[in-house]
């Protein structure tokens, strides 16, 4: 039997097409990496992945009740409000974490085995999915126990909003998973950056309440610049639905809540935004490709 049965090149630069090639050669490893996942998560655990649908659940009463029982922030069915952007945030954070230290997490096969690294950060994105589609029980019974109807004319916003998304959060985990193999403290950062990212992201706050003038509008600039909030806006549109609303607070003034734009609004800030998320997915399968020849010593 020749040697190259029992050999396997890894060639540093290759091409990003030839890179997704092998990953989709590699697509059962892929899966099998994603169950793998989920089966760790909870293993030993007595209530399973319920724990899954209780956290977002936990989090909703929790922000409700400082919200609107404590800070009133005027928002009628603030919960769900929330939710609707909420869910969304805990895909892309609990996405971007995992598969940030998935390669260093993994160092055993990483060191032994060949295959496309990159299944490494995809898997975990993949199993986050999987946890998004168990929470989305939570919010349609919210809807439900509400009575609240959604904008179902816009439904189909929702998986162009998540496509983008998923895009957006795989380039970052394969860019950051490359990173943290060569800076480990990359993944105790990213924890703060998320912090400060969550609250320049409008899913507590209304969009339309964001300041115009001074330092803060500079802030204000830079929530609307940001590429979560044109994946989260959508949702909110679609679930949220209300544009303008009579305030709880105060006065009972009219408050506005979502951007009042056209749907093309919407689209072309998404449009935007897919448009970006592509260009940092093919720049991060570059550097990847370009860092995973050194992983095995690193490790």
């Amino acid at each position: 039997m020749s040697k190259d049965t029992f050999t396997k090149v890894v060639r540093p630069r290759s091409s990003v097409r030839a890179r997704i090639t092998e990953i989709w050669r590699y697509r059962e490893l892929l899966v099998g990496m994603i169950r793998k996942e989920l089966k760790v998560k909870y293993k030993n655990s007595f209530l399973g992945f319920f724990w899954t649908m209780l956290n977002p659940a936990l989090y909703i009463i929790i922000f409700w009740m400082v919200f609107t029982k404590f800070l009133n922030n005027g928002i009628p069915e603030f919960v769900i409000f929330f939710a609707s952007g909420l869910l969304v945030w805990n895909l892309f954070t609990n996405a971007l974490s995992s598969a940030t230290s998935s390669v260093v997490a993994n160092a055993g096969i990483v060191k032994k085995v060949y295959f496309p690294r990159e299944i490494l950060p995809l898997a975990s994105v993949g199993a986050a999915i999987v946890h998004y589609l168990l929470q989305v029980c939570v919010l349609v019974a919210m809807l439900v126990s509400f009575q609240h109807n959604i904008n179902w004319t816009l439904i189909w916003l929702l998986p162009l909003s998540l496509l983008t998304l998923i895009i957006f959060v795989a380039s970052l985990g394969i860019l950051l998973s490359a990173v943290n193999v060569y800076a480990r403290d990359m993944q105790h950062l990213l924890e703060l950056i998320l912090l400060a990212w969550f609250w320049l992201t409008p899913v507590v706050y209304p969009y339309k309440k964001l300041p115009s003038d001074g330092f803060f509008g500079i802030i204000a600039s830079i929530i609307r610049a940001n590429p979560m909030g044109a994946i989260i806006t959508p949702f909110q549109k679609v679930i949220y639905v209300n544009e303008s609303v009579t305030s709880t607070f105060g006065d009972k003034s009219v408050i506005r809540i979502l951007p009042d734009e056209s749907t093309l609004w919407y689209l072309r800030n998404l449009g935007f935004t897919l448009a970006f998320s592509c260009v940092l997915f093919y720049c991060a399968m570059r550097i990847f490709d370009r860092a995973q020849g050194n992983f095995a010593e690193e490790l």
